[in-house]
């Protein structure tokens, strides 16, 4: 399967992944949902991983996949307060843990590219 067949499967796993885990293990996520935000943040990490899930399904489908591949791109510029939040918060951890939150923030711009281009790739087969 060429690689231009495989990014948009990939990130679909990538997001299905990650919305699997806001229900298998959402404890981890509260923790980094933003105390500007209303409401329970149990709310906010079922309503984030429900729409990983939705956007997995939407990137997986060639017919939706273009619109689902820019939500995608939308949706990882609009976790980066959480990131950043997650940063902030193990700033005093240890030093492995305070370097995954670090890390977090600068992969958040590759996410948004990967995502704009199965959006475009997907704009030539449309």
């Amino acid at each position: 399967m060429p690689r231009s067949e495989r990014s948009p499967l990939l990130l679909a796993g990538l997001l299905a992944a990650a919305g699997t885990a806001h229900f298998a293990a959402p404890r981890q996520f509260d923790h980094i949902v933003p105390r500007s935000l209303p409401g329970s943040p149990r709310t906010w990490t079922y309503a984030s991983g429900a729409a990983e899930l939705a956007l997995a399904a939407g990137v997986a489908l060639p017919r939706t996949r273009k619109a689902a591949a820019l939500a995608t791109a939308a949706f990882f510029v609009g976790v980066f307060p959480a990131n950043v939040k997650m940063a902030v918060d193990w700033r005093h951890r240890p030093a492995p843990q305070k370097a995954a939150a670090l890390g977090r923030l600068p992969l958040q711009l590759p996410l948004v590219l990967w995502a704009r281009a199965v959006a475009k790739s997907a704009e030539g087969r449309s």
